[in-house]
């Protein structure tokens, strides 16, 4: 069974709210980890699209040049 959005766990709204070139100085040790995680994971989940869509033009690619 799917779950609906507002089940999913959710992260902090401050680590969810990361603003580019924002001010850190206000922010704890522990609101910069967090925010470094979930950064880290969303690069993660970028990597992995690219990487997703980079095969599949590659297969695209491939079936073209035939």
């Amino acid at each position: 069974m799917a779950a609906f959005d507002d089940e999913l766990p959710r992260a902090p709204a401050a680590a969810r709210e990361h603003v580019i070139g924002q001010d850190l100085s206000t922010l704890s040790v522990e609101e910069l980890t967090r925010r470094i995680a979930v950064l880290k994971s969303e690069i993660e989940r970028l990597e992995a699209a690219v990487a997703a869509k980079t095969a599949h033009r590659s297969v695209a690619d491939s079936l073209f040049r035939s």
